[in-house]
Parts: structure tokens; C-alpha cells; sequence
């Protein structure tokens, strides 16, 4: 199958919306008072077109690569990093492993394109590496258009095996040195929004580091111009974990399933997807905004309102798993809450 032939994902449906909604606001409580938590359990009601939602194995998946745009000042850490932090996550050792652990998770790391090569003892990474890292995008495009087809393809196929059948939620992280900045080629593209806006400290650039950072970017983005195909916007300034992710995403929603997107680099990958099918919208939980300045203002510009401010900037999908609980409750609310007829309590009087 052909990217360009990825099944179109069906809008969520609203049949039973007055009946989801009927069964919130008759909860014993005043009607809207859980605020976000009630948007969340009715999109998930929605979503599973039932009145009675449940959250299946949820599952969280990090992907992994290397960024050829390293070779420059982008970073203050090594590329190396990220086959070692790679190597963390297996052992247990990691943020995220231990914010999984709390909800119930395991983590399942995916090498897309880590430069480097694993020796046979090496246990529970799935290995779909395209080559070991992307380009250098300030002198060429980061990866081929079928490159990027291949990395969108493996990642919807990967939605679709056997393991993951009986899950209906996904968080989504990354771990790849040197993806802000092409986060920020990808969003700068995609959004119109100046390079100078967008650019962050990344991994902590001092003042000095982060303009020398912003210059290289800028002089990057002289080299194509302004594009607007998300395949071609890709293809010059992402990274092979940013595009598994975008297939990913697409494998969910075409599942009619829900996901979490993390932060400023998984929020590159679900605008690659919502340009490439605007109906995976539907489907997809903002968790939180994150420290990296440009998130709230790429956020702004498609009124999108996470869960929660928490100033974190780590990625691996620790803002996904911090937010967890929070559906978690929504869900639990819905189902096991009271209403006001089963605990004998009297009703608003709406005529006031």
C-alpha cells in the first residue's frame, strides 16, 4: 500500500452525542463542573460510539532517531545521546519509564533511524531503522520523499499488527537529538510563523547558543523557500521518528482510536498528520504545553487547548503520561459517578 493510498479516517460520529451528554449532565453535580474532564469523556464516548467508554492496554510507544543537522551548533548535547538514551529506556532507567510504570505501562521503544548498531542481546526495541539519521538539512534535504513515504507507511503499519488489536489509546513520544530544530523547520512551514517565534533552547541553549541556533535554522529555511506539502516539508527538514510518528497517528485514527500527543516535537508530527487528513483531529488529545516557547504559540494558532502547564520540555512522552490520570478520571466519572435519580439527590431547578 502507498502512502498516497493510506485509508481516509472517518469524523467521529454523533449519534449517540445527546445521549453521552445526557448521562454528564446528570451526574450529581452542577451541570459543566468538571470543566475539561467532561469535553474529554464525551470525545471518548464519541470516539467508541457508546455511553459507557472504557481505555483498553493503553500503550506507549517512543520513537527514535538521528538528525543530521547535529553536525552544526544545534544542540548542546552529543548525537550520541540518543542511542544511549535509547539504551535507558530498555533498562528501565528513564523518566518515562518510571511515569509509565505509575500508569500501568510499558515502554516500547522503535529505532527509526539511531545511528547505531545494537548487538544481539539487545531485548525489546523493534527495529525499523531507514538509515542511521537524517541529512544534514542546512545543506540538503534531512531525507527522500520516499524515504518519507516509507517512514509514514511503517508507521501505520505498525498500529495495524496483532499486538496492538486490543488497545484503544496510544501516547506517543520521541527521543533524537537535534529534533526541536527540525520541529521547527516542520512548524514554521506548516504555520507561516517566523523562525524567530518558534526557536527554542532546546535541550538548554544559553542566549548566545540559542540565536547561533536560530541562525542556522534561518539560513536552512533560505535553501528551499516557503513550502506548503507536508510529504515535501518532511522530506527537507524532518526527522525519521518524526515521520513514523505521523503514520502512527494516522494508524490510530484510522482505527477510530484515541492517542495523546506529547509535546513541541510530537505536536510537529500530528500537524504533518491533521495536513495530510484533517479528520485526525478527531481522534487526538493535547496533553500539555510545553516550556519550548513556540508550543503555546503554534498551540494559539489552532486554538488548541491542552491539559496542562507543567513547564516540562524533556519529550519521550513524559507530558502524554503525566496527563494520563486526568483521562483516566474522565472515563471513571462517567461510568461510576452517581446520577442524581440512582442517589436520590434533587436536580437544579432550571427555571432559575
Amino acid at each position: 500500500m502507498s502512502p498516497f493510498s493510506l485509508p481516509k479516517i472517518n469524523p467521529i460520529t454523533h449519534v449517540l452525542r445527546d445521549k453521552i451528554q445526557q448521562k454528564i449532565d446528570t451526574k450529581t453535580k452542577p451541570i459543566g463542573s468538571l470543566g475539561t474532564l467532561e469535553t474529554i469523556a464525551l470525545q471518548i464516548a464519541e470516539i467508541q460510539n457508546t455511553t459507557s467508554p472504557t481505555l483498553k492496554n493503553p500503550k506507549l510507544i517512543l520513537f527514535a532517531g538521528d538528525h543530521g543537522i547535529t553536525e552544526e551548533p544545534v544542540s548542546l548535547y552529543p548525537k550520541d545521546v540518543t542511542w544511549q538514551m535509547v539504551f535507558n529506556f530498555l533498562n528501565g532507567g528513564a523518566c518515562a519509564n518510571v511515569f509509565a510504570k505509575h500508569n500501568g505501562m510499558e515502554v516500547e521503544v522503535v529505532d527509526v533511524g539511531v545511528d547505531h548498531d545494537w548487538d544481539d542481546s539487545t531485548k525489546n526495541l523493534l527495529i525499523k531503522k531507514i538509515r542511521k539519521g537524517t541529512s544534514n538539512f542546512l545543506k540538503t534535504q534531512a531525507m527522500s520523499k520516499e524515504e518519507s513515504h516509507q517512514c509514514i507507511q511503517n508507521g501505520f503499519n505498525l498500529i495495524l499488527e496483532n499486538k496492538y488489536k486490543e488497545s484503544n489509546v496510544f501516547l506517543f513520544g520521541e527521543m533524537g537529538i537535534g529534533n526541536t530544530s527540525s520541529a521547527s523547520m516542520i512548524l514554521s512551514h506548516l504555520t507561516g510563523i517566523p523562525l524567530s517565534k518558534l526557536v527554542g533552547k532546546g535541550t538548554g541553549l544559553n542566549p548566545e547558543g540559542k540565536l547561533s541556533k536560530l541562525q542556522i535554522l534561518e539560513r536552512a529555511f533560505q535553501r528551499t523557500g516557503k513550502l506548503n506539502d507536508p510529504i515535501e516539508i518532511l522530506s527537507e527538514f524532518g526527522g525519521f521518528e518524526i515521520g513514523m510518528m505521523v503514520g502512527a497517528m494516522l494508524g490510530v485514527a484510522s482505527e477510530q482510536k484515541l492517542f495523546l500527543v506529547d509535546g513541541f516535537i510530537t505536536t510537529a508530527a500530528y500537524l504533518l498528520a491533521y495536513h495530510l487528513d484533517q479528520n485526525v483531529k478527531d481522534y487526538a488529545i493535547f496533553s500539555h504545553v510545553s516550556d519550548e516557547e513556540g508550543h503555546i504559540i503554534v498551540l494559539n494558532h489552532y486554538q488548541i487547548n491542552p491539559l496542562l502547564k507543567l513547564n516540562l520540555r524533556l519529550g519521550e512522552g513524559s507530558g502524554a503520561l503525566a496527563a494520563y490520570p486526568l483521562v483516566e478520571l474522565s472515563i471513571k466519572f462517567l461510568n461510576e459517578m452517581a446520577s442524581f435519580a440512582d442517589a436520590g439527590v434533587s436536580e437544579a431547578d432550571k427555571k432559575v
